[in-house]
């Protein structure tokens, strides 16, 4: 899975920043490939209005998706969204390494 960061500047510097704190804390970092783009195609592809923008990219299911557009998500907001891509909440299982303060197992 890949989460790609679309724009530059500050704002896209600092979302870059959270999602790596989030998946770090979450013991993703080796399941989830971050990358930043400005690429025009995937802007369009997308329909990006604002920046900065996150996408979540799954290439072996050819899915490809913005979440956020133009804000900076809370921390427990990207957390919480990664948990629920992952599959934790109700139907249990946790995050790789195991449970955490936020898990709801």
């Amino acid at each position: 899975m890949k989460v790609i960061i679309f724009g530059s500047g500050e704002q896209a510097d600092q979302l870059t920043a959270k999602v790596k704190i989030a998946l770090d804390e979450l013991g993703l970092t080796d399941f989830i490939q971050l990358e930043n783009s400005t690429d025009d195609l995937l802007k369009q592809d997308l329909s990006i209005k604002e920046s900065p923008a996150l996408i979540i990219e799954e290439e072996s299911i050819d899915f490809k998706d913005m979440i956020f557009e133009g804000m900076l998500p809370e921390d427990e907001e990207l957390k919480s969204m990664f948990v629920s891509i992952i599959g934790g909440g109700s139907g249990g299982g946790c995050a790789p390494g195991g449970c955490g303060s936020w898990c709801s197992c």
